[in-house]
């Protein structure tokens, strides 16, 4: 099944993906944003229907309004929907992607190297449970 609210995919081991996370968490007090981990069942089904790798995760994903969006693209739509003046990086939309993207991509290499991951996937408190799709 594949998630019908817009849904933030991210690599679950990865400490900067959770970081983000947090940090979309805390900047989203309309509760836009769900979000579910590429390890997940409905992670899994979501790179399967798009034909992206299921085992090597290199970007995080959005899914609105139907939509699949990936790296830098990503990245900038969501912040479009934070609090805290987050939303104003949108405007780096207007930078061609092909500019956008190689930077992103330098980040997702270097990920696990420069910020570390964990053993398992993070596990939301009781609080954020309903926000994360399993």
């Amino acid at each position: 099944m594949l998630p019908s609210s817009t849904t933030v995919l991210f690599d679950g081991v990865c400490n900067l993906c959770n970081g983000f996370v947090q940090f979309v968490i805390r900047h989203d007090p309309k509760e836009y944003f769900r979000f579910a981990s590429l390890q997940s069942e409905m992670g899994q089904n979501l790179l399967k229907a798009h034909g992206l790798p299921t085992q090597h995760f290199n970007s995080v994903l959005l899914v609105e309004n139907g939509k699949l969006y990936t790296r830098s693209t990503a990245a900038l739509r969501i912040v479009r929907h934070l609090s805290g003046g987050w939303s104003w990086l949108y405007a780096l939309v207007i930078v061609p992607k092909f500019l956008r993207d190689p930077l992103y991509d330098l980040v997702s290499r270097n990920r696990y190297r420069w910020f570390g991951q964990q053993e398992s996937c993070m596990l939301p408190t009781p609080q954020l449970k309903a926000r994360f799709h399993s």
